[in-house]
């Protein structure tokens, strides 16, 4: 089969054309991506069933460069995809020497066609051999510490002339937190790794080698503050009081921990970790999620916290979409049941959140573009029904539903069903009333993309090919 390279495509800006072996044929491959790297939840966003022929085409949007997965089955493979890129790659038949026990998944190798020496996976490719090279040895002894310590000097000596004419921001970082990885994994000091790889260098939210290593690095860290700290206790703190602001005083004292954002990251890491502990109150650490949520000025953070909420209370993808009523313009209530059957896009504001309205004419173009395929719900998260009236009053072209959420007369709100924190969220709800995505993608983050590769919106890609 030859993979061609076209001008027009869907308006999703990856293309991913491939052949699996035709022992997959009228199997589905499904694509996933991740939707934050504290969590590691994984999303889906494409899939497609392989022809006889072993051929198949998924397609999706990203507006920066990552690792994604596709699944077969139990197989799986992992391919890294940069914006405005079409790729042509091959999938392998299952080894069968791996362990196809208790559902184990599968992993094999893919193959990417039409690549030169500088496409990002080759060059992925290129240092995991340099990597085997100075780590895998042939009769797979032990290396002790020094060694490794050398080893990784030496890999970092190499890689620096190896790739120093390469220009890919992405490499270069993967190169420098894998090795960072490599330091972490045989604890080469809890200084060194910080105060060589994360401090006064810009947070990598969307870099997987960064995260990977940022999560390996800070790994239990509040407890290694509080065990040389005297006074109140990090427990006490987290399971009686469930006190945020006490958090961030407690942790603020490190002296690695001196950046806001940095200092941020790390307790929304480390309290993601103390959910699943036994040491600590599941109950109590969702209260300090919402209070993050509800006060980070981050934008990244607030997305990792809705993240979170959602996985606490059960509101992850697949899951039902609650119902509720609301007050509508007219001021009468209106259900979301009414909608049953439909796409919806849900999501809240306030008119003293100015983040939140600056959404909303994104809302309008959006709701121009796609017609009836999908329905916009706004709900208006104002405690005053006067401001809610003067909104719809001053924004005439607003005109999908937009409803009051604090009517007096209803049990529970929308906020309350969709256990909302703060004054913005976004939701996509799919026709069969499942939550599609949970928290969604804002419009200035991007939920167009997913929503033209639902509805099959054609449009010119930006840029097309095989490097």
């Amino acid at each position: 089969m030859c993979f061609l390279l076209f001008t027009e495509a869907f308006s999703q800006n990856i293309l991913i054309k491939g052949r699996a072996h035709p022992s997959y044929a009228g199997k589905v491959i499904q694509l996933y991506s991740g939707t934050d790297f504290i969590t590691l939840n994984r999303q889906k966003e494409s899939q497609d069933t392989i022809e006889a022929d072993g051929y198949f085409e998924l397609n999706f949007q990203s507006l920066h460069t990552q690792p994604v997965y596709f699944k077969i089955d139990h197989v799986v493979a992992q391919l890294y995809v940069q914006p405005d890129y079409a790729y042509g790659i091959t999938i392998p038949e299952v080894d069968n020497n791996l362990d196809r026990n208790n559902d184990a998944e599968l992993t094999v190798n893919i193959g990417v066609i039409g690549t030169d020496s500088t496409e990002l996976n080759a060059l992925i490719f290129d240092y995991q051999e340099q990597y085997n090279k100075l780590f895998l040895t042939e009769d797979n002894r032990f290396l002790s510490r020094p060694v490794m310590f050398r080893r990784a000097d030496s890999l970092q000596k190499l890689c620096y002339g190896r790739y120093a004419k390469i220009t890919n921001e992405y490499f270069r970082s993967y190169v420098i937190y894998s090795i960072a990885t490599i330091n972490a994994s045989v604890s080469r000091g809890e200084n060194y790794l910080i105060n060589s790889y994360i401090s006064n260098r810009p947070i990598q939210y969307d870099h997987y080698e960064y995260m990977q290593f940022f999560n390996a690095c800070f790994k239990g860290y509040l407890n290694t503050i509080a065990a040389g700290r005297k006074g109140q206790t990090l427990y006490n703190i987290i399971n009686t009081k469930a006190d945020y602001p006490a958090l961030l005083n407690f942790v603020r004292q490190d002296k690695l921990l001196k950046n806001d954002s940095l200092r941020e990251l790390v307790i929304l890491k480390n309290l993601w970790d103390f959910y699943f502990s036994m040491d600590f109150v599941p109950d109590a650490v969702e209260n300090i999620v919402s209070q993050i949520n509800v006060s980070t000025k981050n934008r990244e953070h607030k997305k990792i916290a809705s993240t979170m909420l959602a996985y606490f209370n059960k509101m992850q993808v697949g899951s039902a979409a609650p119902s509720f009523s609301a007050r509508n313009r007219e001021g009468t209530i209106s259900s979301m049941s009414a909608y049953k059957g439909r796409w919806i896009y849900l999501n809240f504001f306030s008119t003293k959140n100015i983040e939140s309205l600056k959404e909303m004419p994104k809302i309008a173009a959006m709701r121009k573009a796609f017609g009836d395929k999908i329905v916009f719900l706004s709900i208006c998260l104002d405690d005053s029904l006067k401001t809610y009236t003067n909104y719809l009053r001053s924004n005439p072209k607003f005109d999908w539903p937009i409803w009051f959420n604090n009517e007096k007369s209803l049990t529970k709100t929308a906020k309350e069903n969709y256990f909302v924190t703060g004054t913005e969220a976004y939701f996509l709800i799919n026709n069969f009333g499942y939550l599609a995505q949970s928290p969604a993608l804002s419009p200035s983050q991007g939920i167009e993309y997913k929503l033209n590769v639902i509805f099959k919106v054609r449009k010119k890609i930006t840029k097309t090919g095989i490097r």
